[in-house]
């Protein structure tokens, strides 16, 4: 695959993260070229950290890995989903996904 094509726009791109089992959304992060070639080099998500402005691979410092299963591009290819598998907490609370705040849904009307 050319890598090359999913950076045209940008050199950061969203990753949606989802549990491969259960299709959970997991987290969103964001990669750039050199990320998303380790992650696909080493099988784990490496993600790049606009925080701290360098890479993150995701559970080096937790144990909280994510094992790719696969990694599919949208129509625009400018934003990944990547199915993992997820080894303890997903969000950096311990919270198994990052999306837990509700704002609103249907039955809230």
């Amino acid at each position: 695959m050319d890598i090359d094509k999913l950076f045209k726009k940008s050199e950061l791109i969203p990753a949606v993260v989802q549990d491969n089992e259960n299709g959970e959304v997991l987290m969103l992060a964001y990669m750039n070229k050199e990320s998303l070639t380790k992650t696909l080099e080493c099988g784990d998500t490496v993600f790049f950290s606009r925080s701290r402005n360098e890479l993150w691979h995701k559970g080096e410092t937790s144990g909280h890995f994510q094992k790719v299963v696969s990694i599919y591009s949208d129509c625009d290819d400018d934003t990944l989903l990547i199915k993992v598998i997820q080894t303890g907490a997903a969000c950096h609370t311990g919270s198994r996904s990052c999306f837990f705040n509700k704002i609103t849904d249907k039955e809230d009307k």
